[in-house]
């Protein structure tokens, strides 16, 4: 329905967590779990090269993305079959994690996987920091528990701006992942992604306080 040079032309000024490179590698992932799955792919695939062409807009107007995507998506695939539309506008609004809208056909919980995925391993670890390093974030901080730590509706809206971390994206996030994965195959990739992550972090833990 639409190739990556054309989904291209729809994308701004994205953050760099959730530029284009970050489209193409949820693409790829999306494309895999589908063929697993099977789903269809070309609803996946159009899905996937669209779900964030709202980003920019959300951060100026503070309306969701995945709403606004869904509205775009629709106005860009104008004049093909009303169905295979409806499959994909569906699947990008679905695709949030902090969403309401839970994804409800196999092709829209394939890229919520796909997108899930693309936060968590090193990937993940590497896109954390680059968030953080793109807000001023520190590099560090002690987190016992989610429960503990700062509470994220507040860092999220920015009253506690300084105070949010990486790590704490980690815990109240990112640890959290690898369990919500809707299909079989997200599973699986998400179970090896996770260890790595948990390993990373404890190991920065042990490398700031000197004992490696």
């Amino acid at each position: 329905m639409i190739t990556p040079e054309q989904a291209r032309a729809y994308y701004g000024d994205n953050d760099s967590a959730h530029d284009f490179d970050h489209v193409l590698r949820v693409t790829r992932i999306a494309e895999r779990l589908a063929l697993e799955e099977g789903a269809d792919l070309e609803v996946v695939r159009t899905a996937a090269l669209l779900h964030d062409i709202a980003r920019a807009e959300q951060e100026r107007t503070g309306i969701s993305h995945a709403e606004l995507g869904a509205q775009a998506a629709r106005r860009i695939l104008c004049g093909f079959p009303e169905d295979r539309v409806e499959a994909v506008t569906s699947a990008i609004r679905q695709h949030r994690f902090r969403g309401s809208d839970p994804p409800t056909s196999i092709e829209a919980r394939v890229l919520y996987d796909a997108d899930k995925l693309d936060a968590i391993g090193a990937v993940g670890v590497a896109r954390a920091y680059l968030y953080g390093g793109q807000q001023h974030q520190r590099l560090w901080a002690s987190v016992e528990s989610a429960d503990a730590a700062l509470d994220v509706s507040v860092a999220e809206a920015g009253v506690a701006a300084g105070q949010y971390t990486a790590v704490h994206e980690y815990m109240f996030k990112l640890a959290k992942l690898c369990d919500v994965m809707l299909t079989e195959s997200g599973r699986r990739m998400a179970r090896g992604r996770h260890r790595f992550m948990v390993q990373f972090f404890e190991r920065l833990e042990r490398e700031v306080s000197g004992e490696l």
